[in-house]
């Protein structure tokens, strides 16, 4: 950690690496805790004294004492979901109302971003996307059109209008549409989401640029928390099977405000293996034994969604490109309990098309490849309850040692479990 500099947290495959736990396990040696994009389909899980909470919106920090949690500009807010989940941190205890900053440029999804979701996902048909229909596209689209809706929007006197002319706009696109089943009672949802919009005012609404800066300059430590993954960005990732923001590390000077210069250490996060939820290529999916076994031993079910997630190998082509595209200084490796009883575990180290063999990740994210594997011999020793390097067995270390060479980087904490305590820091 260095002074006057902000530090990042950021997964490094299509999202569920982990990110939460990291992020909580981190927290003790930052100030301040800020998410910098994304909506309410991340679902950050952490696990501690016994207990399990999955958080959406609110910074994985928040359970930390003495930590400020910042939802920056870059993040797109339901506020009906982002109430619900105060009300479920507040009811184990802490005050939310003194630990959450917001920011006022964050932008309001509406209820009928919701229903223009449901409307263009039913239209796409076999080619839809998989999106969880949270209306966050459609927020991040009214974004770019010059059409948004902001929380500092929430103080204006003419706010209700404002909300107007943008619902009746939306209600004209949606009539362009073919007839679709609106998953969820419209009148109830708006009826919720004003209430809602009307407690978040008890939170100071900031201009986080600004903030972001000042206690920079400070010298307060900062850790930046993303959410999804570096595959789902909406520029590098396996488009159009992507989300809508800019998930590297690069969208956290959009998402907070603050000059690349500022970045500090960048921490990647990935799985000991690879899992995907909804549409789009995954070069190294299992459809055997061995997908099931790593879905049920791994839990792999959307902490959203409950979806069960697309299992698969490592593959090394796509964690290199996302390293580089980062500029990872730490690796992070979660979930390596997992592999434990695996006989045999694979790395993807090139993809095949056809008599064309790729080292690289390629524009279509590796759509109709064929992964070349090299294989590892599995270590077959329970790893959750070892708290030392020195104490992992060899073949395990030689599955962390060949990522580090691959990779260029250094594999800094391995998590053994999903406690924060199943946590071994290099």
């Amino acid at each position: 950690m260095e002074k006057n500099k902000l530090d990042v947290v950021l997964g490094l495959q299509w999202g569920d690496e982990g990110k939460g736990k990291v992020v909580d396990v981190l927290t003790p040696s930052y100030k301040v805790v800020a998410r910098f994009q994304g909506g309410p389909n991340a679902g950050h899980s952490l696990v501690f004294d016994g207990d399990s909470f999955v958080l959406h919106t609110v910074p994985s920090g928040i359970f930390r004492e003495g930590t400020v949690n910042v939802i920056g500009n870059g993040v797109v807010i339901d506020p009906v979901i982002l109430l619900d989940e105060i009300s479920q941190i507040e009811a184990r205890g802490v005050d939310v109302s003194k630990k959450l900053l917001i920011s006022k440029r964050a932008h309001l999804i509406m209820p009928t971003h919701r229903a223009l979701d449901a409307a263009s996902e039913s239209a796409m048909g076999k080619s839809k996307i998989g999106s969880t229909l949270k209306g966050i596209g459609p927020a991040y689209a009214d974004k770019t059109g010059r059409n948004g809706l902001r929380v500092g929007d929430l103080l204006q006197d003419n706010f209700s209008d404002l909300y107007e002319a943008r619902k009746q706009r939306h209600q004209q696109l949606l009539q362009q549409y073919p007839p679709f089943e609106l998953p969820f009672s419209f009148e109830e949802y708006e009826k919720q989401w004003f209430q809602a919009v009307e407690a978040l005012k008890r939170f100071p609404f900031i201009d986080s640029e600004v903030y972001m800066n000042q206690i920079l300059d400070a010298g307060t430590p900062i850790l930046a928390e993303g959410a999804q993954g570096s595959l789902l960005d909406i520029d590098f990732g396996t488009y159009p099977y992507v989300t809508s923001s800019n998930t590297l590390s690069a969208g956290v000077c959009t998402g907070l405000g603050i000059a690349p210069s500022r970045v500090g250490k960048v921490y990647g996060i990935f799985k000991a293996y690879c899992t995907r939820v909804g549409s789009g290529p995954f070069p190294t999916e299992l459809f055997d034994e061995d997908g099931e076994k790593l879905r049920a031993i791994g839990h792999e079910y959307g902490a959203t969604t409950g979806r069960p997630r697309r299992t698969g190998w490592l593959d090394m082509v796509a964690l290199k490109y996302t390293v580089m595209m980062n500029g990872v200084t730490d690796l992070i490796m979660m979930k390596s309990d997992v592999l434990d009883g695996f006989d045999t575990i694979k790395v993807a180290v090139a993809y095949k098309e056809g008599d064309r063999v790729m080292e690289s990740f390629p524009y279509d994210g590796g759509k109709n490849v064929t992964p070349v594997y090299k294989e590892f011999p599995g270590w077959k020793t329970p790893l959750s309850g070892l708290r030392r390097y020195e104490d992992f067995p060899e073949a395990f270390k030689k599955y962390i040692a060949y990522i580090e060479a691959e990779t260029g980087v250094r594999i800094k904490i391995v998590s053994v479990g999903p406690d924060r305590e199943a946590t071994v820091v290099r």
